[in-house]
């Protein structure tokens, strides 16, 4: 069965198709689309070092116009990611770093990026995974590709659970901001569509899965805490966690109608993460303590705060 939690009129929540239909979402939020998408894919497909593929290519396959490419590129530089020079194209300068004392941190050297977990994780006949986020976006683009892998044929989960935990909307959270006005309510206005947004997109993506017939059961829930993250969990199939916190940054950022402001943010993508993995033979290991913690903490709020 499919089922979602959530505090708000589900009609609102209407997937969003990567690269069909043009822009009728608006420049901005294509924008933030395509930076999305890109930023799934630094380390992975671009490795470090790397150049990306032309402007041009990238708004044909995408299926948006040069100049939206033009605005996601923009963020990505201003992020730290890549650095672009003119003619000579934009070159990935930064990726995810993970750290992990584990035998598997030899098998993922090289793909460091949560690319690699998530895809592992969906390898398997059941697929359960819990995370606690400051949004959705990063997940979204990762749920979208695990979905086209399914449809390729490549793998075939029989059971997908997702427990996802989000800041309440209506929480006056601490960052993103404007740094020069706290009060301004653009950054927290932006922050909760792309939220919605990229909510809507990875539900759309896993409810198609079990509609279409290609994973018998999928079970979605998605739930809001009254806390704000400083950190992002991920925990996957019960025995591995990845955990990060949020650096508090100062950078430029463009909004909506195109005013490029100075943001107090976080990167949750640029934070190093470290991964940890239980071991059922050894109950004290300390990556066997680390998940069972992380699983009793996100229990915990989940039963009793979230909603």
């Amino acid at each position: 069965m499919w089922t979602v939690g959530l505090p708000v009129d589900r009609k609102r929540y209407v997937p969003v198709v990567a690269g069909r239909g043009g822009e009728s979402g608006g420049g901005g939020r294509e924008a933030q689309r395509v930076a999305d998408e890109l930023r799934a894919r630094i380390g992975h497909v671009y490795p470090l070092h790397s150049f990306l593929p032309a402007q041009r290519a990238l708004a044909v396959e995408l299926g948006v116009s040069r100049d939206t490419v033009q605005r996601a590129l923009r963020e990505l530089v201003n992020e730290g990611w890549i650095e672009s020079r003119r003619g000579s194209g934009s070159r990935v300068v930064k990726v995810q770093r993970i750290q992990s004392s584990t035998a598997k941190a030899t098998r993922v050297r090289g793909q460091v990026t949560l690319a690699p977990f998530i895809s592992e994780a969906f390898e398997q006949p059941e697929v359960t995974l819990d995370v606690y986020t400051l949004t959705s976006e990063s997940l979204d683009a990762h749920i979208r590709l695990q979905s086209e892998r399914i449809r390729g044929g490549f793998i075939s989960p029989q059971r997908i659970t997702l427990r996802m935990l989000l800041p309440d909307p209506s929480l006056p959270l601490p960052y993103p901001r404007v740094k020069e006005d706290p009060d301004d309510s653009r950054m927290r206005t932006r922050l909760r569509l792309i939220t919605e947004t990229h909510t809507a997109s990875l539900v759309g993506a896993l409810r198609d899965l079990q509609t279409e017939g290609l994973v018998p059961s999928v079970d979605v829930h998605v739930r809001h805490a009254p806390l704000t993250p400083t950190f992002k969990l991920y925990l996957f199939n019960a025995v591995e966690a990845l955990h990060g916190v949020y650096e508090v940054i100062e950078r430029p950022l463009e909004l909506e109608d195109g005013e490029v402001v100075t943001a107090l943010d976080v990167l949750g993508l640029g934070a190093t993460l470290t991964h940890h993995v239980k071991d059922p033979a050894d109950p004290g290991a300390p990556g066997t303590v680390f998940v069972d913690s992380m699983h009793q903490w996100f229990d915990s709020v989940w039963n009793h705060l979230s909603a």
